[in-house]
């Protein structure tokens, strides 16, 4: 079977080596010559809309995903109509809106912070009367790892953020006083079958996940399912997907979701029966799902800007997976992945790794 992936990044090269072991091929379109994971398969090279190349691609595979969600959504609905194509259409252009994205988790009785659509200056500012401050203002697209935000935190804030973002559309979000993050990764086949793996804990840095530690037997576990259950039936969901929640006393408030594999998931590549990648490729292939049962506990550490030092990494009883990037401020180059068969090794395996 030949996979296509709109995207040749790091996810997407996971996505291929997860699914070399079942002779699967590939074939990736990127506007990036040195994209990470063109030596995985054949590489499309040019613009995510490039109308000969989505011809291609849609003609050569024998199903279609994508690795991250600001591709254009005309892209997408182009290969939908011309090939098998998961997540679908919908979900993505859900997920890249933060306006329609809030919107929907609301109408299906998922929580979120209270939000207000802001398209001019009067517009923010009747939306922080009305939401208070502090409050968090966004684009509704193409932000992603802390990017296109502005935290607004008292009156004289509003028109230095307008000023900052202003231009495109905007959503006011008020702000979750939680006590921590989390995320849940669920997977839905074609038939429907949905299996959800444990909640992750996050912590970020800059904006961008640090650290994500795998909680089995979690108390919120079914309160998250339970919403990413809501989420994958409403939109015909097929594939892997995110949710990252926050959580505020016992009651867990959605943030946002991704239609795709996710950073907070890696830790499944060793530490759960069926990698986030694995399940993946299982689900848009209309193959069974795999057990996401965790392997004890794990945990991932993104490594942001800087390659990590081998020998330490493995001397401390990790996992590394390298991508292939050339180092750059505020650029994801590599995790890697600890495990223990319980809660105490793994943070003495932390301690260690984290360790100057």
């Amino acid at each position: 079977m030949k996979i296509g992936i709109v995207g040749a990044g790091q996810l997407a090269r996971m996505i291929a080596l997860a699914g070399y072991p079942l002779e699967m091929q590939f074939l990736f379109l990127d506007p990036s010559a040195d994209a990470c994971a063109a030596p995985l398969g054949e590489l499309l090279l040019g613009d995510y809309d490039d109308p000969a190349l989505l011809q291609r691609l849609a003609a050569e595979a024998d199903v279609v995903t994508y690795e991250f969600e600001n591709v254009p959504p005309a892209s997408i609905a182009y290969l939908e109509g011309h090939c098998p194509v998961y997540p679908n259409s919908r979900s993505l252009a859900t997920a890249r809106d933060r306006l329609h994205e809030k919107t929907l988790l609301n109408q299906l009785g998922i929580v979120t912070a209270p939000f207000a659509a802001v398209d001019s200056l009067a517009e923010l500012q009747q939306a922080v009367s009305e939401l208070g401050l502090p409050a968090v203002l966004k684009t509704r697209t193409l932000g992603y790892d802390g990017k296109g935000q502005a935290v607004l935190r008292k009156p004289d804030d509003i028109e230095a953020a307008w000023q900052q973002l202003g231009g495109v559309p905007l959503i006011l979000e008020g702000f979750v006083n939680f006590t921590r993050e989390v995320s849940i990764i669920a997977v839905r086949g074609r038939d429907g079958e949905c299996r959800f793996y444990p909640l992750a804990e996050n912590t970020h840095r800059n904006g961008i996940l640090h650290l994500s530690v795998s909680c089995p037997n979690d108390p919120l576990q079914g309160q998250a399912e339970a919403y990413a259950d809501k989420l994958l039936a409403a939109l015909d969901y097929v594939g892997v997907m995110a949710l990252e929640l926050f959580q505020a006393d016992d009651t867990l408030i959605a943030n946002e979701m991704a239609p795709r594999v996710h950073n907070s998931g890696h830790w499944s590549i060793e530490g759960a029966e069926t990698s986030q990648f694995e399940n993946h490729l299982r689900a848009i292939a209309g193959l069974p799902l795999g057990s996401t049962a965790a392997r004890g506990h794990a945990a991932m550490l993104n490594y942001i800007g800087e390659l990590p030092d081998t020998h330490k990494v493995l001397a401390a009883g990790a996992h590394l997976h390298r991508y292939g990037k050339a180092p750059r401020p505020g650029r994801k180059v590599a995790h890697a992945t600890v495990c223990a068969t319980d809660a105490q090794a793994l943070q003495r395996r932390l301690t260690r790794l984290l360790a100057d």
